[in-house]
């Protein structure tokens, strides 16, 4: 690889990304005024589309209803290999209803881009206008993947792969990104190996006999049932998981009753379960099982537990994201590259890379100082967007950096 190139590249693509940033940015603004939550991405579809045309890319038959997927051919030298790289980028909301006071704020009641997918929306945009622009110096092809549904199980990656993405087309990489506010803007951060939580849904519901507050003894409380499966199963992380193992278990709502003289039949409660490895988290699925039953029946009263499989552990393939922080490095500079901690999140982009080496990393949407309610899921998120700029730059730079 020929430094010297590499360089007047990445200077060149810096600078196309800086004055393409306006364009970016109304992109992102158009994606947040309307946002579409999983499976109903009509709308943010066919503003993909659109501009993927008017910069003229033909977008590929569609693999899902929402979503979706075009292919750049590369027109540089020594492309009779047809190398493939892949970047994705998911288009889907939440149903969360924007508290900010910008002036872009979510036109639809209930919905809200809060998880930063306008943000990668818009810069897999901006990325695939300058890989055109450039295109004469790509050696090989770039796959585009705007992913639907990333935020409900589950989710859009697999459904996407069942449909027969990569039997269409075989990338020998990916790459995709996810803003963090707890990351400063023009940074990223990568890690290798297990990076990402597996993630599983909890649901439980306790039966008993219902009756009058004054006299529990004549009823079975569903209610000290709950509570007490509520502090049991906090000792599965402390007592069964490894000391050196990332695991979660939280229970996030609970529900029962109507009165304060009233002894409900029955109470439901649901929360999630987060591992980083396979193992593991079969360990803590039998445990909690057995810890539900157990914990219900010594109180007198009945309790089922339904687990729904969420996403797989997000594992990045170590040589690839090795030569992605060299990418980033001669991009962004050595201090704006940073090694990542592992996190409990999850993201469907595992699925992608049980099927093909990649890397998933964290791009900086943070402004340097603490900022209260600027958090992921959050009706306050509020990036910086000059993070689409580094974002833009940055998986342009990467999809020709791939192939030289």
């Amino acid at each position: 690889m020929n430094t010297d190139i590499s360089a007047v590249l990445a200077k060149r693509i810096r600078e196309r990304a800086s004055e393409i940033f306006p364009e970016t940015v109304s992109l992102r603004r158009e994606i947040h005024l309307h946002p579409e939550l999983s499976y109903e991405e009509v709308r943010t579809t066919a503003l993909i589309i659109d501009y993927l045309r008017k910069i003229g890319i033909e977008p590929e038959p569609p693999f899902l209803e929402t979503g979706v997927v075009a292919l750049i051919r590369g027109e540089g030298n020594d492309c009779s290999k047809r190398s493939l790289i892949a970047l994705r980028a998911d288009i889907d909301a939440l149903p969360v209803t924007e508290e900010n006071s910008h002036g872009f704020c979510s036109a639809e009641p209930g919905k809200m881009h809060a998880c930063g997918h306008d943000m990668h929306t818009a810069m897999l945009l901006g990325a695939a206008k300058l890989i055109m622009e450039f295109r004469s110096e790509l050696r090989g092809d770039v796959l585009l993947i705007f992913q639907p549904a990333e935020e409900k199980a589950p989710g859009g990656a697999r459904p996407l792969i069942e449909a027969g993405l990569f039997r269409r087309f075989k990338p020998d990489a990916i790459i995709g990104q996810h803003c963090f506010p707890s990351v400063e803007t023009g940074k990223v951060a990568l890690s290798k190996g297990s990076f990402m939580a597996a993630t599983d849904e909890l649901y439980f519901t306790v039966h008993g006999q219902g009756g009058h507050a004054s006299a529990p003894h004549k009823a079975a409380d569903p209610v000290l049932g709950a509570a007490h499966i509520i502090t049991a199963v906090q000792h599965l992380v402390s007592r069964v998981a490894p000391p050196h193992e990332p695991a979660v278990v939280s229970i996030a709502s609970i529900h029962g009753g109507n009165a304060p003289n009233v002894i409900p039949s029955t109470v439901t409660m649901s929360g999630t379960m987060r591992t980083m490895n396979e193992s593991l988290r079969a360990k803590l699925k039998e445990r909690l099982r057995e810890t539900v039953t157990c914990t219900a029946r010594a109180l007198g009263v009945e309790a089922k537990l339904e687990i729904r499989t969420g996403y797989p552990v997000l594992v990045n393939d170590p040589e690839v994201t090795e030569e992605a922080k060299t990418f980033c490095r001669e991009f962004l500079g050595e201090r704006n590259v940073l090694q990542s901690e592992s996190l409990m999140t999850a993201e469907d982009f595992a699925y992608y890379l049980q099927e093909v080496p990649g890397t998933f990393w964290q791009i900086g949407t943070g402004t340097g100082s603490a900022e209260g309610g600027n958090t992921l899921h959050s009706a306050t998120f509020n990036p910086e967007e000059r993070a689409l700029e580094t974002g833009t730059g940055l998986l342009a730079y990467a999809a020709f950096r791939f192939f030289m």
